[in-house]
């Protein structure tokens, strides 16, 4: 038997201890891997949830309001979409007619009216009317609003300025021939009281106003010549 050299035997004896163990040399592991082999953690982007989903998107509260307590406006003298009786009329005594409000909503502070005419060959709508201010104890307005900034019958309420450049009421007066004219008078409730003075006219009433309209109604009412 020939003898073995010293390096062969430790050679052989670690070879043997190796592959007893079925030990591998260790891999390094890439930056962009975790230790157990999987993929690099996601970053979490603020508009996603942790498993991906994105989040519900954000809206904005809605108040549909009570419709069993939309306002209305209504007056004895003629049904609505119907004419105008000449009493109130330029072709009459031109004064205003006798109007009832019911269904005020709980929070509104005052009341405002506006009656214009849309049909009028003018750039804008013809206005015929502008009070404010209306407290909204106020069931109506009584026949004859007198023409004047701060009308008796409506304690506090203040008017505004018409087409014609006076104050208070004006009532239909429609080109001749030009057919049936629709006159609108629209009811505002407010959730504030204005601070404003008489003799607005009605595109600086909407302004005050904007913002604050809480429920609106509406009569309309024709007349032709």
């Amino acid at each position: 038997m020939s003898r073995r050299s010293p390096l062969r035997v430790v050679l052989v004896v670690f070879g043997a201890i190796y592959i007893a163990t079925g030990c591998k040399p260790t891999e390094p592991v890439p930056d962009d891997q975790s230790r157990d082999g999987g993929q690099p953690e996601e970053v979490v982007s603020g508009d996603q949830t942790k498993d991906g989903d994105s989040t519900s998107e954000k809206t904005e509260p809605t108040n549909e309001g009570d419709t069993s307590m939309t306002p209305t406006i209504q007056t004895d003298a003629f049904s609505n979409n119907e004419p105008i009786p000449a009493r109130y009329t330029g072709d009459g005594q031109d004064i205003s007619p006798a109007l009832s409000f019911s269904n005020v909503p709980e929070g509104a502070a005052e009341l405002a009216l506006i009656m214009d005419d849309p049909d009028a060959p003018t750039p804008s709508p013809w206005v015929h009317w502008v009070i404010y201010k209306i407290p909204v104890s106020a069931t109506g307005l009584e026949e004859g609003v007198a023409t004047s900034a701060a009308p008796p019958q409506v304690s506090g309420a203040l008017q505004g300025t018409n087409s014609w450049g006076r104050l208070g009421y004006g009532g239909p007066a429609p080109p001749a021939g030009s057919g049936a004219h629709h006159y609108y008078f629209k009811l505002y409730a407010l959730d504030t009281t204005l601070s404003v003075a008489s003799g607005l006219e009605k595109d600086a009433l909407l302004a005050a106003m904007e913002g604050h309209v809480i429920a609106q109604a509406e009569l309309v009412g024709t007349y032709q010549r």
